[in-house]
C-alpha cells in the first residue's frame, strides 16, 4: 500500500517556502547574536517593530498608516547602515571569511606561539602593559597604518623591548601577521558594548572593540596588576594563566599542528 503521506506528496512550494522561512531566521538570528550588546541591537528591534507595523497595516489597508510606516522604515534603514557600519563591516566579513585558508594560516603561525607565551609571561611578571593583535583571515591594514611600521620577524625579545616604557610605541598595540611583527604603536577601535564595567582599562575595551570588528585574537596584558586577558569573536576572557593562553594560541592558530612545536615552548614558571 501507498503510505497516505509520504515527502513525494509535498507540493513543491511548501518546500520552498520552508527553505525561504528557514533561511530567513538564520540570518536574523546571527544578525542578532552579532549585534547582541552592542548600540545596534536597540534600531536592530525598531526595525522588527517596523516591520511588523508595516504587515498589520497592509493587512487592515490602512493606506495613510502604510505610507508613514514605509517612509519611515527606508529613513531607519539608511541610519542604521551608515550609524552602526563596524558593526555591518564585522557581520559581512565573518560571512566571507574562507575556513580552507584559515588553516593554512593558522600552521604558519604555529611557530610564533612560544615566542608570544614568553613573552607574554616576562611582561605580566614586570607588571608591564601590553596589547597584542594577531591576524587571522580579515586584514588588518587599516589598523596597521595608524602605527608605526615595523616588519620584522617576531621574537619575545622583540615585543618586549617594543611594550616597555618609556619606548615611544609601548602605549599602543603592536599588530602580527604570521610570523612578523607588521606595525608597532597601532589605535584600535574602543568597544561600544554597554555591559563592560566602567572601571574597564582602555587596553581591555580596544582589545574587546577590534574583536567585534574582525576576528583577530588580541591579548592584553595589565599595567596595573600584570593580569592576562584576551579578546576573540567579542568575547573578552580576563585573569587567565599563561597554560590557558598556551592552549587557546594553539587552538586558534596552531590545529594540529601543535605536537610539533612543543619541545620549543617556554618553561612557564
Amino acid at each position: 500500500m501507498t503510505p497516505a503521506w509520504s515527502a513525494m506528496s509535498i507540493p513543491g512550494e511548501i518546500i520552498v517556502d520552508a527553505i525561504d522561512v528557514i533561511i530567513v531566521s538564520l540570518l536574523l538570528y546571527r544578525l542578532f547574536s552579532l549585534m547582541r550588546g552592542t548600540r545596534a541591537i536597540h534600531m536592530f528591534f525598531g526595525l522588527i517593530v517596523l516591520f511588523v507595523l508595516s504587515l498589520v497595516a497592509q493587512w487592515m489597508n490602512l493606506i495613510a498608516v502604510n505610507w508613514l510606516i514605509t517612509s519611515l522604515r527606508t529613513v531607519w534603514v539608511i541610519a542604521f547602515v551608515i550609524i552602526f557600519q563596524p558593526e555591518l563591516r564585522r557581520a559581512l566579513s565573518l560571512i566571507g571569511q574562507n575556513r580552507l585558508l584559515s588553516r593554512f594560516v593558522r600552521v604558519r603561525q604555529s611557530g610564533v606561539i612560544p615566542e608570544i607565551v614568553k613573552c607574554v609571561q616576562e611582561l605580566s611578571e614586570r607588571k608591564v602593559g601590553a596589547l597584542i593583535v594577531l591576524e587571522k583571515d580579515m586584514g588588518l591594514k587599516s589598523f596597521a597604518e595608524t602605527g608605526t611600521p615595523v616588519d620584522a620577524r617576531l621574537t619575545a625579545e622583540l615585543l618586549a623591548t617594543i611594550f616597555t616604557p618609556p619606548g615611544p610605541l609601548h602605549d599602543g598595540a603592536v599588530i602580527i601577521q604570521n610570523d612578523r611583527v607588521v606595525a608597532a604603536g597601532c589605535i584600535l577601535p574602543l568597544s561600544q558594548d554597554e555591559r563592560l564595567a566602567t572601571a574597564m582599562g582602555m587596553r581591555h575595551r580596544a582589545a574587546l572593540g577590534l574583536s567585534e570588528e574582525t576576528d583577530a585574537l588580541v591579548i592584553v596584558v595589565s599595567e596595573e596588576s600584570g593580569s592576562i586577558a584576551y579578546a576573540e569573536g567579542g568575547k573578552l576572557r580576563r585573569k587567565i594563566d599563561l597554560p590557558t593562553l598556551r592552549n587557546e594560541l594553539f587552538r586558534s592558530f596552531g590545529g594540529a599542528a601543535r605536537g610539533s612545536y612543543a619541545e620549543t615552548e617556554p618553561e612557564l614558571r
